[in-house]
């Protein structure tokens, strides 16, 4: 299992948060279709999420950067998102990513990251790890401890993403693309090594792939995480998409 967060931890994030994630076991997050002609002319607007527990809507978030970011520098521009609740607007998770040098086959320094805040009270960071071939993760709690490792399923002995691990490779299995979640304290996460929990990008139809960037996410939050580290892992799915979906990524 995951590292046990000490009481401060426990007690951090805002009311929304609390409330919406403490009984949540999975969260879906679809992203805004933009138009496709909008899309075609290269118009890349604000990406914006809606969040759904149980398919009821419970919170909104806008992407906030500028134009020429977004226009010129989509892999790696910096941004800030907040997670609101829906009809209230009262904040629930703020992500902040600053410029970084964009993943690769390899990375030994420039590491990708982010910073989740909630109420006030930084509840996290995901940084990129030193890697060769799949990119890794460590999600880290507000005391630099390591809370989760974060990678897509692996074969080959690490060195290739298994694009089967999800299912059929004649249905949709392949078309999923998912990152899995473990316990920071395993030594090897390679392979079939057990996972807590995973972020799923759900397969497109071929018209909305055709026509539109538009994503969907399911998050399977880890047994006993906490609303903070539950958090923290839906800052990681915008992180996530912003890095591998965006524009010219996809």
């Amino acid at each position: 299992m995951g590292k046990a967060p000490d009481s401060a931890s426990m007690d951090r994030g805002s009311s929304a948060l609390k409330s919406h994630l403490q009984p949540c076991e999975q969260m879906e997050i679809r992203q805004t279709r933009r138009g496709w002609l909008q899309e075609i002319m290269g118009c890349d607007a604000k990406t914006e999420f809606k969040y759904f527990i149980g398919g009821e809507q419970i919170g909104t978030s806008l992407e906030d950067t500028d134009c020429f970011c977004r226009m010129f520098c989509n892999a790696i521009h910096p941004f800030k998102m907040v997670v609101k609740e829906l009809n209230t607007e009262a904040e629930m998770v703020s992500v902040d990513r600053p410029l970084a040098c964009v993943a690769g086959s390899c990375k030994c320094c420039l590491y990708q990251e982010a910073t989740f805040t909630s109420g006030g009270d930084e509840i996290g960071t995901i940084k990129e790890q030193c890697y060769y071939c799949v990119p890794r993760y460590t999600i880290f709690d507000p005391e630099a401890k390591p809370m989760y490792k974060v990678h897509s399923p692996t074969c080959c002995g690490g060195m290739c993403v298994n694009c089967c691990a999800e299912g059929n490779p004649c249905g949709k299995g392949c078309c999923k693309v998912s990152f899995r979640i473990y316990d920071p304290d395993l030594a090897d996460t390679e392979g079939d090594a057990p996972y807590l929990g995973q972020i799923m990008k759900k397969p497109k139809s071929a018209m909305v792939e055709i026509f539109t960037d538009a994503e969907t996410f399911i998050v399977d939050f880890p047994k006993d995480a906490t609303p903070a580290q539950k958090g923290t892992l839906i800052g990681t799915s915008i992180f996530l998409n912003a890095l591998y979906f965006e524009g010219d990524q996809d």
